[in-house]
């Protein structure tokens, strides 16, 4: 029996960021067709987004991924596949399970393919939807725009925190910068909430501290780990070192990055630009579009980024309180932008 979203409650506090997801970041039209993706721990925050779709009346198809295929998913369903390619937006809002990564990739080339304005919502839930997606995304895309216009031309990033981040990495003109601010374009899908910038670096060498959180789903496991921090040493943009107190998460953060090949090795770098967020919580979805940098290792989104290479896994790092420089003009201190030095 397939679930039916529109018969699902939904509490109320959903839809400003419901309607802002809808309306402002994917600008969706009376005429075009949305296929919203999700699971049945997000059926709530599906039937906001619904409710939101109905109110512009586009055409639209719900999949709820339990009704096609046992989760774990080894791969996205083919039904669901065939119906995203017939769309010109496309919502994916879900709880991660381990080892789901591939189904997801599946699911993100046929977005690449068609070009459709694509909101990725992974492991959304009712706090982001109340806090993250309640940003004025206007104003995080001018800020967005204005610092990747300065990354752009910037060959050199360092960084410190007090925490103990002492990290620099190099840029190539062959390598794209993105801006994922949350104002989606046909051009490259973005995680909602949006607000960061990013690219894949050349090179990238010194010592990282994750005092934030980790992706994927180390990040539900284990949340905040301020308190257990991952200090990271990388040489020519690889893993060399890790040290954890927490010999269980570094056990489990080693076994990620040791997947395949590239999983050990600094496939991005970014920069949180939503500066509606004023704490990590504890959710990597909201917590990368914290201002500060994260930087993650392996799947490096070479189609978009222009890299040279390829990885099955994919784990973001996030800290905090960050001093940056950009060719060393200051462009944060103590993790508040310096706006007038871009």
């Amino acid at each position: 029996m397939y679930t039916v979203i529109t018969s699902i409650a939904f509490d109320e506090a959903l839809t400003p960021g419901a309607r802002n997801a809808v309306k402002d970041c994917l600008r969706l039209q009376p005429s075009e067709r949305i296929t919203i993706i999700t699971d049945k721990e997000c059926a709530e925050i599906a039937a906001s987004l619904v409710h939101e779709i109905e109110k512009i009346g586009s055409e639209y198809h719900v999949f709820v991924m339990e009704d096609y295929a046992e989760r774990p998913l080894k791969d996205m369903p083919q039904v669901i596949l065939d119906d995203l390619a017939k769309s010109q937006v496309s919502i994916f809002a879900a709880i991660t399970h381990t080892g789901e990564l591939g189904s997801r990739i599946q699911m993100t080339s046929v977005v690449n393919k068609n070009k459709i304005r694509h909101g990725h919502m992974v492991n959304i839930n009712k706090q982001i939807m109340m806090e993250g997606m309640r940003a004025d995304f206007l104003e995080v895309d001018r800020i967005s725009e204005r610092l990747v216009k300065k990354a752009r031309a910037t060959k050199i990033i360092k960084t410190k925190t007090d925490a103990g981040t002492d990290f620099v990495a190099e840029f190539s003109p062959s390598l794209k910068w993105l801006k994922t601010s949350g104002i989606i374009s046909p051009d490259k899908w973005g995680n909602l909430p949006g607000g960061e910038i990013f690219t894949s670096p050349f090179n990238t060498n010194g010592m990282f501290v994750v005092d934030g959180v980790v992706g994927d789903y180390l990040c539900q496991k284990w949340g905040d780990i301020q308190k257990h921090p991952l200090f990271i040493e990388v040489v020519d943009n690889r893993i060399k070192s890790v040290e954890c107190s927490n010999k269980e998460l570094l056990k489990e953060f080693l076994d990620y990055t040791h997947t395949d090949e590239n999983s050990n090795r600094v496939g991005e770098f970014a920069i949180g630009t939503n500066i509606a967020l004023k704490n990590i919580i504890g959710h990597i979805l909201q917590d990368e579009k914290f201002p500060g940098i994260h930087i993650a290792f392996g799947h490096p989104y070479a189609d978009h980024t222009g890299q040279n290479w390829v990885s099955t896994t994919h784990i973001d790092c996030v800290g905090r309180n960050f001093d940056i420089w950009m060719d060393d003009v200051q462009v944060m201190r103590k993790g508040k932008f310096i706006f007038e030095n871009f």
